[in-house]
Parts: structure tokens; C-alpha cells; sequence
């Protein structure tokens, strides 16, 4: 797991249960606006998991460094959280760090006794096809690279 996640998954695990929350709705904060080419969703996946409208894109560069691009509603501040810690945490990352990236990442951090287990299923889920559009994407990389 990046460092930067890592270190994210502590803080929010040594934190107060009364706290975690808060600390949630300061990283709905952290989500970047999408660039103009993507308005409109367009090339986005939407995750059907989560209750409120989520879309997402992952770009793997040649040096196999991942982009990650995301898009929810501000009247959803948790699922937009989950998006601000993978913005953040995954910011920079390769390809392989993110893969390695465990998918119990939720349950770690503390949020099951926080958030409701449909909120955890979906950031779980948002999780699971960024790491999958990663996998394809370094595959077409790798393919392109003769390997």
C-alpha cells in the first residue's frame, strides 16, 4: 500500500470513534473537479454499488504511474470521502501499489463502526473497478510493450 494511504488508514484507525466522521467530511473536501474532457462523464464507469450517482476513471501513464478521476455529488459527503482518500492516499501511486491495496481497506480504517455496512459496501465496490480498470489498463501497457 502507497504511504501516503498507509498513513491515511492509521490515522483514521488510532482515531476516536466520535472523531471519524469529521475526518470523513474533510476529505469529501479533497476531491479534485473533473478536467474538462471528462464533463458529462464521458469514458467514465458509474459504480452501480454505491446509493448515489458515482462515476470513476483510471489512466495508467507508460511509466505506470495511475491517474484517478472522480466524480460524485457534494449532497453525498461520504461516498465523496471515500473518493478523497483514494485521491489523495493513491496520488503519484504505480500501477502495482495500487493493486496491492487490500480490499478490506474500509474495515481497516475504523469506518465499519462509523458508517453504515451499505456506505462500507460501496466504497468497497468503488475500490474494487478502480483497481480493475488499473489491471486492464496496465495490461494494455504491458501488451503494447511486448511482454
Amino acid at each position: 500500500m502507497p504511504g501516503k494511504l498507509a498513513a491515511i488508514v492509521e490515522e483514521f484507525a488510532s482515531a476516536p470513534r466520535d472523531v471519524v466522521l469529521e475526518m470523513l467530511l474533510e476529505f469529501s473536501d479533497a476531491v479534485p473537479p473533473l478536467p474538462p474532457e471528462l464533463e458529462g462523464h464521458a469514458g467514465m464507469e458509474q459504480v452501480p454499488e454505491c446509493q448515489t450517482p458515482f462515476f470513476l476513471k483510471v489512466e495508467v501513464n507508460e511509466q505506470k504511474t495511475v491517474r484517478l478521476y472522480f466524480d460524485c455529488p457534494p449532497e453525498a459527503p461520504t461516498t465523496r470521502a471515500f473518493a478523497g482518500i483514494l485521491a489523495e492516499g493513491l496520488e503519484g501511486a504505480t500501477a502495482d501499489e495500487v493493486l496491492a491495496v487490500p480490499p478490506d481497506l474500509y474495515q481497516r480504517m475504523g469506518l465499519a463502526e462509523a458508517i453504515s455496512p451499505l456506505r462500507v459496501r460501496g466504497g468497497t465496490a468503488i475500490l474494487q473497478r478502480l483497481k480493475r480498470q488499473v489491471s486492464e489498463s496496465q495490461a494494455v501497457h504491458d501488451g503494447g510493450a511486448g511482454h
